[in-house]
């Protein structure tokens, strides 16, 4: 099948899941991208790769992974010179960017903690509540503490250098999830394990055309500024609905991600352009933030405007199946398996690729009520 950015996935059920937990050992489909580039030297390649297995037994096919191949010794304990950890038993800290106060986050997390659990490790977790300096302090004091193990939710793509500085002079690996950071892999960060942002938006964009028949007057609400997620599922979005000719962009405003602000701005948006036909909303929170604004206005969300947005929370998800939304690309949350399989392949001196890319399913109309169970 063709995978992400137009690559071949390889499909097949090569490996069982790793959890001890019962429950989950099935086999899983797994996508491996070919020739991702890689960010360290040491990271760069030619020969072996890396895959993933499902996060959750409610979401069987929801996730899998695709690695860059990588040569030599790659990205391993040994070739970094770091201590051997085995994950049973080691003290692994996981560092939350926001408040779980969102479904994605709330899911992220449990995946986490689920996973450590399955695993034997003690997982340690803080929560930096949206502020980069307390991460910083946060990811620190675990060090302090004596965390072997590092996962890392980054709040934004800068600002976290001082961190992994302080975990590379204690040899401690971090693997990043979900946003991706401005250092080196491999150097700074073990490995970056997240969606195709841009891939994200194009289908986002995909969506909105089906959903419009390719016509109409299209809102954006953008993500946090400054914020690399915000980037790519714009780019991709704006790119792929310069196909459907009879689709135009009349506003963009930032949302930040937060549902009250996805209201407020809308509300603000249908006064300044009452043309406004459909809303592409950047993440779940704001989607179901302007269905509340388009129902002020006096106007039927997923009728009179089209919604379309990207996360798969339960919330979204229910307005698809009940007619006031019209379509949602999932950004999957469940990164525990992933990040405990890449701490392992590298405590094995199993070569690590600098990114991992889970796979994201999708919510159309036609399936949104028999995938209600799969949304987070």
């Amino acid at each position: 099948m063709t995978g992400l950015n137009g690559l071949d996935l390889i499909k097949g059920d090569d490996w069982k899941m790793y959890s001890k937990n019962p429950s989950r050992r099935t086999s899983v489909t797994v996508a491996v991208v070919a020739a991702i580039g890689l960010l360290a030297a040491g990271c760069s390649s030619t020969s072996s790769t890396t895959t993933g297995s499902a996060a959750a037994t409610n979401n069987p096919t929801a996730v899998a992974t695709s690695a860059g191949p990588v040569s030599g010794t790659g990205c391993t304990a040994t070739s970094q010179g770091y201590p051997k950890v085995s994950i049973k038993g080691a003290k692994v800290g996981f560092s939350q960017s926001e408040p779980e106060t969102a479904a994605f986050r709330i899911a992220e997390t449990k995946s986490m903690v689920d996973e450590a659990a399955a695993q034997g490790a003690t997982l340690i977790k803080t929560n930096a509540n949206s502020q980069i300096a307390k991460q910083v302090t946060d990811i620190e004091g675990m060090l302090n503490q004596g965390v072997q193990l590092l996962i890392v939710a980054p709040l934004n793509s800068d600002g976290l250098q001082p961190a992994f500085d302080a975990a590379r002079a204690k040899h401690v690996p971090v693997v990043t999830v979900d946003r991706l950071v401005n250092s080196t892999a491999c150097t700074d960060y073990l490995t970056f394990i997240g969606s195709d942002f841009v891939s994200q938006g194009k289908r986002a964009a995909d969506s909105m055309i089906a959903a419009t028949g390719g016509t109409g007057k299209v809102a954006i609400l953008l993500g946090s500024s400054g914020n690399g997620v915000t980037t790519d599922r714009t780019s991709g979005f704006v790119d792929q609905l310069k196909t459907a000719t009879g689709l135009s962009i009349v506003a963009q405003q930032t949302a930040n991600f937060a549902r009250t602000d996805g209201q407020t701005v809308m509300a603000s948006l249908l006064q300044a352009h009452p043309e406004i036909t459909a809303v592409y909303a950047e993440n779940d929170e704001m989607g179901i933030g302007a269905v509340t604004a388009i129902k002020a206005a006096g106007k039927k969300p997923g009728t009179d405007i089209k919604v379309v947005s990207v996360d798969g929370t339960h919330d979204a998800v229910q307005l698809l199946v009940n007619g006031e939304y019209n379509g949602v690309i999932e950004s999957n949350p469940r990164f525990g398996p992933l990040a405990f399989k890449a701490l392992a392949d590298f405590e094995g001196d199993t070569a690590v690729p600098a990114k991992i890319v889970i796979q994201d399913g999708e919510y159309t109309p036609a399936n949104a009520a028999a995938k209600l169970a799969d949304a987070f």
